[in-house]
Parts: C-alpha cells; sequence; structure tokens
C-alpha cells in the first residue's frame, strides 16, 4: 500500500519559516520524481516544485528564492523549506510521487500551512 505521510504544516508569521517534510512508503522511492503542490481555498491545485530522481528541481516562480526543495532517498523523504513566508503562500500543502517510467500518481492527505499576523 502506497502512502505519501505530509508533516510540518503550522500558523506561522508572516515572513517566518517552515520545514515540510513528507515520507514515503510502498514505493521505490528512487523510481520516483517527487513533488509538493498547494491549494489555497477556492482555488486550483497548483505546481509548487518538483524534484527529479536525479535532484533536477523546478519551482512555482511564486515561490522561486524563497523555497527550497530536496530529497533524501535513502529515508524515502522530500523536504520543502519555505522561507520568507507571505501570507498568499496560505494553502494545504500536498505530497506528490510521479513513477518516472508509468507516470502513475500519487497524493498525500496534505498539511494546512497559514501564514497570518
Amino acid at each position: 500500500q502506497v502512502q505519501l505521510v505530509e508533516s510540518g504544516g503550522n500558523l506561522v508569521q508572516p515572513g517566518g519559516s517552515l520545514r515540510l517534510s513528507c515520507v514515503a512508503s510502498g514505493i521505490t522511492f528512487s523510481f520516483f520524481d517527487m513533488g509538493w503542490y498547494r491549494q489555497a481555498q477556492g482555488k486550483q491545485r497548483e505546481l509548487v516544485a518538483r524534484i527529479t530522481r536525479s535532484g533536477s528541481t523546478n519551482y512555482a516562480d511564486s515561490v522561486k528564492g524563497r523555497f527550497t526543495l530536496s530529497r533524501d532517498n535513502p529515508k524515502d523523504t522530500v523536504y520543502l523549506q519555505m522561507n520568507s513566508l507571505k501570507p498568499e503562500d496560505t494553502a494545504v500543502y500536498y505530497c506528490n510521487a510521479e513513477n518516472f517510467i508509468s507516470k502513475r500518481n500519487f497524493w498525500g492527505q496534505g498539511t494546512q500551512v497559514t501564514v497570518s499576523s
């Protein structure tokens, strides 16, 4: 059974930082490109950042220079370091895993990030 378990979401003040973690189980982690998406209330889910099996990353323009995505293959975990958070970063953040051959996707249950004073 595939599971992606996110953690690290919280309430934080503007300008603050959070680190989200996503631990995968039930998959061969090194076969998967990993990503974080977010969905704000009333809006569509959007890509935040992705990291390939080889470690190449891409980011949404809105988070470039503030967010850093990394992966630890031995721990089957990806991390999203979020700095200089803004109120518009408020959303539910979802972890995604995509098999690089089949393109089959798996999703986590989401973790809430709220940026507010």
